[in-house]
């Protein structure tokens, strides 16, 4: 789907992934679930573009339900693929961490479980091979992605600025639609390692200009960050 013109989503507000078409082809930002690499290769398609025009995948962290055909990518074509440094361990599947559930409603839940199972969630193939990056490393990727640490959801997750979209992506340091409750709106993402740190990268969102943001779970946001910071803030406060 093309939000904007060179800003493209993979997948749906269940599990997303994202395009960024720049000077010298195409970003990756997150790679879903294995079984949504037809959808990326459903979205190159209509773009007039094809796998070989990827030249990155940024990972926002090291999840399961982000990292789904990554190592594809890597083994069969040579991508690269970049991760916070924290995350790397768990994208390689050396880590993992078992974080509350929280909150639940039997329909939303069942929705995503079945979503994800159905699309290969439940076969998790880890990277072997991966590029950390750090806060305020600009890669040299098609769209300039800027690093920004947003450690909370966990240790090493990441949000990618590009302004030359109006952009920030932040994987699930933040939800717009709560995938075991349905709750819409933006909000603390489940699964979270450390809600206090993640309390603090959400205030950290207003400090960056961007008309876009892009999470892993729910509608993409298009009122600006300074919008969604105090929207988080009284989501926090609950």
């Amino acid at each position: 789907m093309e939000l904007a013109p060179g800003l493209h989503r993979v997948g749906n507000d269940l599990v997303a992934a994202y395009l960024i078409e720049g000077e010298g082809g195409l970003t990756l930002i997150d790679a879903g679930i294995s079984g949504q690499y037809s959808d990326l290769l459903h979205e190159l398609a209509e773009m007039g573009r094809e796998v070989a025009d990827i030249r990155g995948v940024i990972l926002t962290h090291g999840d399961s339900d982000h990292i789904g055909y990554a190592e594809r990518l890597r083994r069969d074509h040579g991508i690269p693929v970049y991760i916070g440094e924290a995350d790397a361990a768990r994208a390689r599947g050396e880590e993992s961490t078992h974080p509350s559930w929280g909150k639940t409603r039997f329909g939303a839940t069942v929705r995503f479980l079945w979503y994800t199972m159905r699309k290969g969630g439940l076969r998790t193939t880890y990277l072997t091979e991966v590029t950390p990056v750090h806060d305020g490393e600009v890669l040299d990727l098609p769209g300039s992605p800027r690093i920004v640490a947003l450690p909370g959801h966990s240790a090493g997750s990441i949000a990618i600025v590009v302004p030359s979209l109006d952009a920030v992506f932040v994987g699930d340091a933040l939800t717009t639609r709560h995938v075991l409750t349905g709750k819409r709106g933006p909000q603390p993402a489940p699964f979270t390692d450390d809600p206090d740190v993640a309390r603090q990268s959400h205030a950290k969102l207003a400090s960056i200009d961007a008309t876009w943001v892009l999470p892993g779970h729910g509608t993409p946001w298009n009122r600006g960050t300074r919008e969604l910071a105090a929207e988080l803030a009284a989501a926090d406060a609950a």
